[in-house]
């Protein structure tokens, strides 16, 4: 069991990190700075829809698990 774990948390560790690293920034740098940031736009209204949307969700049931398969190893030992 206790290897199971492990293996489990690797995985999960990989796929988040690739994850986030798949993330577009936030920030729009010195330009947004200058002109005030961006206006609304349908990409704007809709960002619930797209994939920064989901790969949000991912980013976060990969953590919550993460942190779970943490909780149960130290529990284990």
């Amino acid at each position: 069991m206790h290897i199971f774990l492990i293996i489990a948390q690797l995985v999960i560790g990989v796929m988040l990190i690739c994850v986030i690293l798949m993330q577009p920034g936030k920030t729009n740098g010195l330009s947004g700075f200058i002109s005030g940031g961006p206006s609304e736009s349908f990409y704007s209204k809709n960002k619930s829809r797209t994939s920064e949307a989901m790969l949000s969700r991912i980013t976060v049931v990969l953590a919550i698990l993460f942190a779970a398969i943490c909780i149960v190893q130290t529990m284990i030992k």
